[in-house]
């Protein structure tokens, strides 16, 4: 007899791979659970290197990332993606000019959808999770640095009163 689509596929749990490049290419479209964890450079993340205003050792983010099936009544089960990102990075305070070491922590929640169309469609109220289009060769590393770069203060600072303000910041002679 031949499988449908609402037999129970066995979905099987995968492990991540913690290597940076091997995140380039992750299947989504697979009936997989998908969970890892790891350690990346700064240097393993391009345009966050370029943000970086040193890089001192320790610098880097450890990610989580978890995958799982929600039942969905009346359509395929979706597939849910909770990311989890902690780390240091140095950029430039923009009071005094030095290097700032920066603590972000951010946890995200994702639902895979199909298509593009399915994405737009998603409903913006539901701020919980933003769509993803799942595909063969998704790419989380490039997910991992989106989520890092969205969580960089607009204007890094020192926590106050623990940097002396730049001359040129009251606009003095440099």
């Amino acid at each position: 007899r031949h499988l449908s689509l609402h037999d129970a596929l066995p979905i099987s749990q995968v492990e991540l791979p913690a290597d940076p490049s091997a995140l380039h290419k992750v299947d989504f479209c697979a009936a997989h659970r998908y969970q890892g964890a790891g350690f990346l450079e700064i240097t393993a993340l391009p345009r966050l290197a370029e943000e970086a205003s040193a890089i001192e050792s320790g610098d880097g983010f450890n990610w989580r990332v978890e995958t799982y099936f929600v039942d969905s009544p009346g359509s395929e089960p979706r597939q849910t993606l909770k990311l989890g990102i902690k780390g240091r990075i140095h950029l430039v305070c923009q009071s005094c000019l030095q290097d700032c070491a920066l603590d972000l922590a951010e946890e995200r929640q994702f639902v895979m959808v199909s298509t593009e169309a399915e994405a737009d469609a998603y409903p913006i109220e539901d701020d919980q999770q933003e769509p993803l289009v799942a595909s063969q060769h998704f790419d989380l590393l490039g997910l991992i640095e989106d989520e890092i770069l969205l969580s960089l203060p607009l204007i890094p600072k020192h926590p106050e009163g623990t940097c002396q303000p730049h001359a040129s910041s009251f606009g003095g002679g440099g």
